[in-house]
């Protein structure tokens, strides 16, 4: 199902508060393993990306990305100092999905530089479809699922990726929330859970 239809759910006062302690709690525990954005563009994908164009309310960047805005969100858009956190999937131009999360922390500086782009031209609450021509993602680098070592993602591929803005912060914010976490005991810090442990993306 297209995470860009997955409605924000109510949020209590103080919960997004808390939900980024989480976050920072979780990225502690990972070890600052990075995102592994994915990337590629098939053979038909110039031509493509000629058509999708012309679709309503597709914008084509100067670099070649093409957004389309679902949803509007509010307020500012992150920066290159900011971590989001998003929901997204993942396709290539067949419709197979190869990736999906929920409330995944993201560092806009981190990204494959098409999603890194894209991210900056979000707001809150908002849903964006986005089409990453592979000079903007992995070029001619094939991904493989490291367990089966199936080709996931074909060098050169197009991805599309439904994304939703769910928050973003300063980075230095989210740095802080962790070493008063280590300073507490918390994961890394004394009588804490060892950092280090793969799996959780981060910067």
């Amino acid at each position: 199902m297209s995470v860009t239809r997955v409605p924000i759910p109510p949020l209590e006062k103080g919960s997004l508060t808390k939900l980024w302690v989480g976050v920072a709690v979780a990225v502690l525990i990972a070890g600052g393993t990075a995102w592994a954005g994915l990337q590629g563009v098939p053979q038909s994908s110039a031509g493509f990306l000629a058509s999708n164009a012309d679709e309503p309310g597709v914008v084509t960047t100067e670099s070649g990305l093409q957004i389309k805005e679902i949803t509007k969100g509010t307020g500012p858009s992150p920066t290159d100092a900011d971590v989001t956190l998003i929901n997204y999937e993942g396709t290539l131009i067949d419709g197979k999905a190869f990736d999906a999360n929920q409330r995944v922390p993201m560092p806009v500086a981190g990204s494959i530089p098409g999603f890194s782009e894209a991210l900056k031209r979000m707001q809150r609450g908002g849903k964006y479809r986005l089409w990453i021509p592979a000079e903007l993602g992995y070029g001619a680098e094939e991904k493989t699922n490291p367990q089966t070592g199936e080709v996931v993602i074909p060098a050169n591929s197009l991805l599309v990726f439904d994304v939703e803005l769910v928050e973003f912060i300063p980075e230095v914010q989210l740095r802080a929330m962790q070493q008063q976490l280590q300073g507490e005991g918390g994961p890394g810090g004394p009588g804490g859970p060892p950092p280090g442990v793969p799996g959780m993306p981060g910067n």
